[in-house]
């Protein structure tokens, strides 16, 4: 069953966050990660204004999605946002309804 990363970010320093946006596509993919959005359009119906960026990440199971996260290249790649660069929340959910 595929899983979906579903993160919101807010970007501090648009400059050290592009050292994480550059490698992360290719991290994803070696995990078969597919982005289905990444940035563009967006419309908040609900919830704080806090963040204004909108990744959703496809991939072909949760332990794929885990994997990939906890990874030393996504880590690696992941720090350049620390230091104030950029603040994200993430969550990995599994496709399906799973209250049926």
């Amino acid at each position: 069953m595929p899983a979906y990363w579903v993160a919101r970010s807010k970007i501090n320093d648009a400059a050290a966050y592009k050292k994480y946006t550059d490698r992360v596509p290719a991290i994803l993919a070696r995990f078969g990660g597919k982005v289905l959005a990444r940035g563009g359009r967006y419309q908040i119906l609900e919830g704080p204004e806090k963040f204004h960026r909108f990744v959703v990440v496809e991939f072909p199971s949760l332990e794929q999605a885990v994997a990939c996260h906890e990874s030393p290249e996504y880590k690696e790649a992941a720090a350049f946002r620390g230091g104030g660069a950029g603040e994200v929340e993430l969550v990995i959910v599994d496709g399906g309804d799973a209250t049926k």
